[in-house]
C-alpha cells in the first residue's frame, strides 16, 4: 500500500466512479448551461443546469413520467421516450428564457444512437441549440418506436402514439 507525503488519494466522486472531473472542467468553464441527461432502469431524466461557486443550480427539468399527461402510453426508458423527454425538455427551456446548452451525459458511454442521444434530437428538434454530430444520433424510425412496433405486436399503435405525443409538446411551445 502507498503511504507518505507524496501519495494523493483520489477525491471521493472520482474513487466511487460518479464523476470525471476532467470532462466536468471542461462544460463547466463553456459559457453556456449544460443539458444533463440522466438514465435509470425505469425513466429518463433531462435538465437544465449552471454552475455556482455554492454548487450546481437546477434551471429546467424534465422526467419520462411526466409524458404520461401528454397521453404517453408506452414504457417510460426506451428510445421514443427519451425523444419524447427531450421535447418535453426543451419546451420548459424556451418558456424560462434559455435557448442553448451544451450536452453532459455524464458517465454514460456515448454508443451512437444510445438514449442520451435521443434526448438531444429531440431537443434540437423543438428548437433548443445544442451542438451534435450527425451521426451520433438514433434514426427516425427508432425515435419514433418503429422497431418496438416491429418486435411487439402489442405495440403496434406505438408510433401513432409518439407522433400524437410530439405534436402535443409542439403545441406547448407556441
Amino acid at each position: 500500500m502507498a503511504t507518505g507525503p507524496r501519495y494523493l488519494v483520489p477525491f471521493r466522486r472520482r474513487r466511487e466512479g460518479r464523476t470525471d472531473y476532467y470532462q466536468r472542467t471542461k462544460l463547466v468553464v463553456a459559457d453556456a448551461p449544460r443539458m444533463v441527461v440522466r438514465r435509470t432502469n425505469r425513466h429518463i431524466l433531462v435538465q437544465l443546469v449552471t454552475a455556482e461557486m455554492d454548487g450546481d443550480k437546477t434551471l429546467v427539468s424534465a422526467n419520462s413520467a411526466e409524458l404520461e399527461k401528454y397521453g404517453y402510453t408506452g414504457a417510460t426508458a426506451n428510445t421514443p421516450a427519451a425523444y419524447l423527454t427531450g421535447m418535453l425538455f426543451a419546451a420548459k427551456a424556451k418558456k424560462a428564457g434559455q435557448g442553448r446548452a451544451i450536452l453532459d451525459i455524464g458517465l454514460n458511454r456515448a454508443t451512437p444512437g444510445a438514449r442520451v442521444f435521443a434526448a438531444l434530437k429531440g431537443a434540437v428538434d423543438a428548437g433548443l441549440e445544442i451542438p451534435y454530430g450527425e451521426g451520433i444520433v438514433p434514426s427516425e424510425e427508432r425515435l419514433m418506436g418503429a422497431h418496438i412496433a416491429a418486435y411487439n405486436d402489442k405495440a403496434k399503435d406505438i408510433v401513432k402514439n409518439v407522433e400524437q405525443v410530439a405534436a402535443a409538446i409542439k403545441k406547448e411551445l407556441v
